[in-house]
């Protein structure tokens, strides 16, 4: 005989489970704002130094050192920024630096997607002991290889011309996929990429480099965005090695910027503090106009657990 159960009963039990749905979106709504909290508060201190120094790029020079910080100066001082092209030529280190982050993009992403391409698609003997070959340069430090490379581009690339003083020693490594971590991530990318794609491209007869551009590039525009706003960073940055190959008419904006820090404008930190306000405004620009691109890429290779 089949017995029934009490409404009432289950009218509570309803009630209990409810209750207990509730508390469990209570608990993960504050568990989502207290991230939020802490990320935003991270955030906030990872942009302090950023934050005054633009402060400061506006403030008079007695106002820069004062204790307490003053975060708005009285007066600002919009003047600091046409004396910091007066004393240095921004616009033309601000060019040199275009043209070397340019042709490095260029060169580290077509070199990086060749290399990438033939070791996660194609077959050939020791594939595998080579990418790792690759991987382990990923942890040499790069400082070891300035003298041999400095002595290299002095002594044995000599012909046509002199390699020192122009923008050959910083560009030409970035077509030969010097870059490890790169092709490292184009390499996961491309391994999630079905396969059936490529074999019914080759059944219709496509080539190698055909498949590459015409489904490989496609659909791998997030880590190819990634791997272009990484290495516009790297270049744009780039200070050791600029300093070392380049002369005063080729400076990039990290070298020139910090010759403007000599004898001569040691004391006028309002200066120095506009012309690196200048030099971190393209960052900013490039990196908000393609975050999503940027995380989309992250999260699709293998920093992203793929």
């Amino acid at each position: 005989m089949q017995q029934t159960i009490d409404p009432a009963v289950i009218e509570q039990v309803q009630r209990h489970a409810a209750a207990q749905k509730r508390r469990r979106q209570a608990v993960d709504a504050f568990m989502r704002v207290l991230a939020h909290v802490v990320l935003l508060l991270l955030s906030f201190m990872a942009l302090i130094p950023a934050i005054w120094m633009i402060s400061s790029s506006l403030k008079a020079p007695t106002e820069i050192f004062v204790t307490p910080i003053k975060w708005i100066p009285d007066r600002p001082q919009w003047s600091n920024y046409p004396r910091a092209f007066e004393l240095a030529p921004l616009w033309l280190y601000f060019a040199n630096t275009m043209i070397v982050c340019v042709i490095a993009v260029i060169g580290t992403t077509l070199s990086s997607c060749l290399v990438a391409y033939s070791f996660s698609r194609l077959r050939w003997p020791g594939r595998n002991f080579f990418f790792g070959l690759l991987l382990t340069t990923m942890m040499l430090p790069a400082i070891i290889l300035i003298v041999p490379r400095f002595l290299m581009f002095s002594y044995v690339f000599v012909w046509p011309f002199k390699w020192i003083g122009t923008f050959l020693p910083l560009v030409v490594p970035t077509f030969f996929a010097v870059q490890g971590l790169y092709v490292f991530l184009l390499r996961q990318f491309f391994l999630g990429i079905p396969v059936e794609l490529e074999d019914a491209a080759r059944i219709d007869g496509a080539s190698t480099f055909r498949i590459l551009w015409q489904i490989f590039i496609p659909l791998s525009k997030p880590v190819l965005i990634t791997v272009v706003i990484l290495t516009f960073i790297q270049f744009y940055n780039e200070f050791l090695e600029a300093l070392i190959y380049l002369k005063p008419a080729t400076w990039t904006l990290a070298v020139g910027i910090r010759a403007l820090n000599d004898a001569a404008y040691a004391t006028s930190w309002e200066i120095i503090f506009a012309t690196g306000t200048f030099m971190l405004a393209p960052l900013v620009i490039l990196f908000f106009a393609a975050q999503r691109y940027f995380v989309e890429g992250i999260a699709l290779t293998g920093f992203g657990g793929r």
